[in-house]
């Protein structure tokens, strides 16, 4: 699920933490890192969670109007139990290993926010998408799956206020949903009709050897801060350290930490790696500014011999 730029975000992010607050606790960074990784699983089941309390939603709506002698909306559609007999809804709704690890780690917060699921089932059933599937007449595995798809993608990953409960549930999670959401999308579109209750679940992480990756560029950037800090002003002689933004400077000391510390991470990916971090985290000119820092320090290194890469590398 985690991808190697992804790790080198949340390492990222603890040690700009860790600059702002002024708190030299390693092991502290160490929990918040482990923490911080832990919750990105953690937004992915709640995200699924949420389409499940969608369908419940909709099953009780659909319940109380065929009790009721008033006719609502969904009276005008061929079949009115069209979306909650979606099929790829159902999966979810029936997958018992899903059911038990939500039960487990006790994410029940749609029913404690309900009004977050009431927002987003409005949504729903006010969009052009709904009203489409549910006049369509037809009636298939993959007309479903799109459904689940357009309206995840346009209706509810696009919403503002399921962005800010998120936001202000867990800080880390502002970095965490597009990478979660963009994953969930790329889920959906693999999934089949006999696919395994297993397949909502993946790893988190690739093998153990990402955690060990995560901790160690954590640990080694940090216990060796000074010594990045002279190769940094060594080669910015014009410029005074705290002109250097914030980000930029701990995306250089990462980047030089794992150049002379990763042997099997060529310096090319390392390179290229925080370049797109330093484009997407840092200010527009971050990216340049950091590439010619860290162009100088390779060729540098490679002179030196401080450079000993082996095999083809990890990503």
């Amino acid at each position: 699920m985690l991808t190697r730029r992804h790790i080198r975000v949340k390492v990222m992010q603890c040690i700009y933490a860790l600059t702002q607050s002024k708190d030299d606790s390693l092991e502290k960074q160490e929990k918040f890192l482990k923490s911080s990784i832990e919750n990105m699983y953690t937004l992915y089941l709640l995200l699924l969670s949420l389409l499940i309390e969608l369908h419940g939603m909709a099953t009780d709506q659909l319940q109380r109007a065929s009790k009721k002698y008033l006719s609502n909306s969904s009276d005008a559609y061929p079949d009115k139990q069209k979306f909650i007999n979606n099929r790829l809804l159902l999966q979810l709704v029936n997958n018992k290993a899903l059911k038990s690890e939500l039960a487990k780690r006790k994410l029940n917060n749609w029913y404690l926010n309900e009004e977050y699921v009431k927002l987003i089932y409005k949504a729903i059933v006010d969009s052009a998408i709904y009203n489409d599937y549910m006049n369509s007449g037809s009636s298939s595995y993959k007309e479903d799956k799109n459904l689940v798809l357009q309206l995840f993608r346009e209706v509810i990953a696009p919403n503002d206020k399921i962005y800010e409960y998120f936001e202000d549930n867990k800080l880390t999670w502002v970095d965490d949903i597009p990478i979660v959401n963009t994953f969930l999308l790329k889920q959906f579109k693999k999934v089949t009709e006999g696919q395994n209750e297993s397949f909502f679940l993946p790893k988190l992480l690739k093998d153990e050897e990402d955690m060990v990756f995560a901790q160690n560029l954590l640990t080694k950037t940090l216990l060796n801060d000074a010594e990045w800090e002279r190769e940094i002003e060594g080669k910015t002689p014009n410029w005074d350290k705290d002109r250097i933004a914030d980000i930029d400077g701990v995306l250089l000391k990462m980047a030089i930490c794992e150049l002379l510390n990763f042997p099997s991470i060529p310096e090319k990916v390392t390179i290229n790696e925080f370049l797109e971090i330093a484009k997407e985290y840092s200010t527009p000119k971050s990216s340049i500014f950091i590439n010619g820092i860290l162009d100088k320090l390779v060729k540098e290194y490679r002179t030196e011999g401080k450079l000993n890469k082996v095999g083809r590398g990890l990503l």
